[in-house]
């Protein structure tokens, strides 16, 4: 082992996009631009080995994610093959692909909350951004068998400048359908997203408004529904805390067994990723170069390396600084402190102000996913 070993703790969180299928193609779309083939991905017998790996090593969460997780038909055995390696099982899904059978079915295997997508509040917006003529029904369908089964639920309501005036109603909807927690995620611009930034950057304004939705709801709805906010990182002052640090808390592998310590890391081009299919997961996460690209803050340069920030931000974003500013190691823009904050801003209201952009939807490898047969 490497000298940082000993001072980097286990993983509490994993990520696991079981596959990049997906029946949606929404514009926003975070995964990379080059997806994951069906026919790379991981087996149901390597997925339920790397969970036991995950386990071992110290993970407490599995996140099942994608695309669309419910196109996995072995997604019913891989949730007990988690649940019974000890991981406590979240299912990121757009709601497309499930059915009440499904569901209960995933109820039995042991699966323990439900994050739910939504695209908009509103048939039409909804349908318009996840690009699924009909998708709004479904989920609203999908929502209603989560209560009457009893998963607890989160919502996760991803907003741009089409739909952030839609955030005062997501709010009330995340209380309809009983859920405890929602994630108001302003869109970040990574992956095919980077594709739509002039027609999903929001203003300055709606920025700001947010900010103040969230605040008030916070205080109004304390010990009802807890509210994760992602502000808009163009129209910020100072950057998120990114996976908590780099390496420090949570991994994701990506569907064909790649193991990366965010999800956008492979925009970084100077970086080696490995597989579990060529190496144990705890020697990836303890040794894997990747992981010890960016973790601490000895890589740092200034601003970062002096700064009283250096251990509450880690620096903001590694994928967005070298997005931006094409150093990975660079302070991320989005900070005040960065030389290329001015530049950053004068670039948001840029795309913010640009109007008549077509949406660019992505599409998916496979086939998508079939309707849900009762």
């Amino acid at each position: 082992m490497n000298a940082q070993t000993p001072t980097v703790r286990p993983p509490i969180a994993m990520l696991a996009e079981l596959t990049h299928r997906c029946p949606l193609s929404c514009p926003y779309c975070s995964n990379p631009v080059q997806l994951a083939l069906t026919e790379t991905e991981l087996s149901t017998e390597e997925w339920c080995d790397v969970f036991r790996q995950a386990a071992d090593l110290g993970v407490l969460q599995l996140h099942l994610s994608g695309g669309e997780p419910a196109s996995r038909r072995d997604l019913e055995e891989l949730v007990k093959a988690a649940r019974d390696a000890g991981l406590y099982t979240n299912l990121i899904t757009s709601g497309i692909g499930l059915s009440e059978r499904r569901l209960k079915a995933l109820d039995e295997a042991g699966l323990d909350h439900i994050q739910l997508s939504l695209q908009g509040t509103t048939p039409e917006m909804a349908d318009e951004i996840g690009g699924y003529k009909g998708g709004f029904k479904r989920k609203m369908q999908v929502a209603e068998w989560i209560g009457a089964i009893g998963f607890p639920l989160t919502l996760n309501a991803v907003l741009h400048r089409r739909n952030l005036h839609q955030l005062p109603r997501a709010l009330e909807m995340a209380g309809e359908m009983g859920a405890r927690r929602i994630e108001v995620a302003t869109v970040q611009f990574h992956g095919w997203a980077l594709k739509n930034r002039d027609t999903l950057m929001p203003t300055m304004e709606q920025a700001r408004e947010a900010d103040r939705v969230v605040t008030e709801a916070r205080t109004r709805l304390k010990g009802t529904l807890v509210i994760d906010y992602v502000p808009a990182d163009y129209h910020s002052d100072y950057p998120k805390r990114c996976m908590g640090g780099w390496g420090t808390t949570g991994l994701n592998i990506a569907p064909d067994g790649k193991v990366l310590p965010c999800h956008a890391a492979e925009t970084i081009p100077h970086l080696q990723f490995d597989t579990v299919r060529e190496r144990p997961l705890r020697d990836i996460w303890y040794e894997g170069s990747a992981f010890n690209a960016y973790r601490g803050t000895d890589w740092m340069q200034e601003p970062c390396k002096s700064c009283e920030r250096a251990t509450v931000d880690f620096g903001g974003c590694r994928c967005q600084a070298m997005a931006l500013s094409g150093d990975a190691a660079a302070t991320d823009p989005v900070c005040i402190k960065s030389p290329h904050h001015g530049e950053l801003q004068a670039r948001a209201a840029a795309h913010a102000s640009h109007e008549g952009s077509d949406l660019v939807y992505r599409t998916a490898p496979g086939k998508p996913v079939p309707e849900p047969a009762e």
